[in-house]
């Protein structure tokens, strides 16, 4: 399907496979499966990369028994990956050297809510529309929006955003203490519930977005927030993306306090009225959302819908019904899905890259020349009020010529980015896919970052492959 998976180092030898295995099955019972269909699923997610299934899957009910785990798989130095919901998009699940993938799913409580400090405790499982379903009679929201339901200890070990990250900022902001098992099966919790702290080394910032690498994420603490009393989303089109991206810059630069800001050019929304009978204008268009009072929300779309049309925007609509706004932002999350409706049968390759929005407007320009002059279809879609976008590649991955073709516009993509100041991934993560770009961006600070993936996990068996090779 594409180029082979890089391998990290060499695997277990079957000897210690089979008898950590072994001990697994006595551990877990049925909750321990060799069988290749669970296998294949297990080492796979929604990236073009193909499937490196694991040896065999632990399916953990615990923070306890996912410290027993990892304590058989580090006696026999077996590698442990970590799995939820699968929805990630740079081989982050891959079983690159085999060994014991984790499976957290069945993990699904929700611990505490704590409605007077605004946090609650998740266990890794559960998903975020279980968790705003959780919290709808309380008042209160998690914003943190990456488009797929995926789990929150997956978005926490990848440091998703998504949709909301304009207001509401990252996973990064929104984590306030972790608990983790480390490569020798000892538990850590990283911090209190307090709202700030300078105690020592920060350590919930250091796994958020470790991938799985220097630890397993087994709760997660959280940043909660009040239901605004309005809410208003708006569609506005535009004769180009350039357009789109200076209205958007605008916006930001003036302090309208929008809590998202949604970029699709007009191949995306091509795709998107194919898929979901729409009747869209098929040219860039923004979708935004507005949080506060009826009044507050009234003006700020009043005052978006000005500057959108100093830059050429039209049809600009904005509602506050329930129903039209779930059907407007269905539209958008579906995107991804829309993008088959392009080339049946094709596989998508969905990568993203952010740079200071000062430079988005270039920086999607540019990649268009270069679409434009491919033969590999590849609609835009972003959360560019934080200068985040996304191409989804539609390529034949049994044609050498097309996976060619797609690294080739990968590559260009990422350097435009770095060149700009900007990043490799936004919201994606690193995983294997996007590797070798990591040094590209940071340099020297990569073997700072091997030092802790040593210091932690000096057997190499959390997640190994990826982040950085070791």
């Amino acid at each position: 399907m594409s180029a082979a998976p890089p391998l990290a180092n060499e695997k277990p030898s079957a000897a210690a496979r089979d008898a950590a295995i072994s001990e697994l099955r006595t551990l877990l019972g049925e909750r321990l499966s060799t069988a290749a269909a669970i296998r294949e699923r297990h080492g796979k997610d929604e990236s073009y990369h193909p499937s490196v299934p694991p040896d065999a899957v632990a399916f953990a009910q615990s923070t306890e028994e996912v410290s027993a785990i990892v304590k058989v798989c580090a006696r026999h130095k077996v590698p442990v990956i970590p799995y939820a919901t699968g929805t990630s998009l740079e081989g982050h699940v891959a079983a690159l050297q085999g060994g014991v993938s984790i499976d957290l799913m069945q993990m699904n409580r929700i611990i505490e809510v704590n409605v007077d400090d605004l946090d609650c405790r998740v266990e890794p499982g559960v998903t975020r529309k279980e968790l705003n379903e959780h919290l709808r009679d309380t008042g209160l929201f998690f914003p943190i929006d990456p488009g797929a339901n995926a789990s929150i200890g997956g978005m926490a070990a990848t440091r998703a955003s998504g949709t909301n990250a304009v207001r509401y900022g990252t996973m990064r902001e929104n984590v306030l203490a972790l608990t983790v098992v480390l490569a020798d099966g000892r538990v850590i919790r990283t911090s209190k519930r307090a709202r700030k702290s300078s105690a020592g080394y920060d350590l919930t910032r250091l796994f958020v977005g470790s991938e799985g690498t220097l630890g397993i994420i087994t709760e997660i603490t959280l940043r909660l927030y009040g239901i605004p009393a309005a809410i208003s989303s708006a569609m506005c089109s535009f004769p180009s993306v350039k357009d789109a991206v200076d209205t958007v810059i605008q916006t930001i630069q003036t302090g309208i306090p929008v809590a998202r800001i949604e970029l699709a050019d007009a191949l995306q929304m091509k795709a998107i009225n194919t898929y979901s009978k729409m009747t869209l204008p098929e040219t860039p268009t923004l979708w935004l959302e507005f949080h506060g009072s009826e009044a507050a929300v009234a003006e700020q779309a009043e005052m978006v819908q000005t500057l959108a049309a100093e830059h050429g925007g039209t049809d600009f609509t904005w509602t506050t019904l329930p129903e039209d706004r779930k059907k407007l932002w269905q539209a958008r999350h579906d995107a991804a899905y829309s993008n088959r409706t392009l080339r049946p049968g094709a596989e998508l390759w969905a990568t993203d890259v952010c740079v200071p929005i000062s430079r988005l407007a270039d920086c999607i320009t540019e990649t268009q020349k270069d679409l434009a002059g491919s033969f590999i279809p590849a609609p835009i879609v972003g959360h560019v009020g934080d200068g985040n976008f996304h191409l989804t590649l539609l390529l034949k991955p049994d044609d050498p010529r097309e996976v060619a073709e797609a690294e080739r516009i990968n590559d260009r993509l990422v350097k435009r980015a770095l060149a700009m100041d900007g990043t490799c991934t936004g919201e994606h993560g690193v995983g294997y896919g996007k590797l070798d770009f990591l040094i590209a961006e940071h340099g020297e600070a990569v073997s700072v970052m091997r030092a802790i993936k040593q210091a932690l996990d000096p057997d190499n068996i959390l997640n190994p492959g990826k982040i950085v090779r070791v």
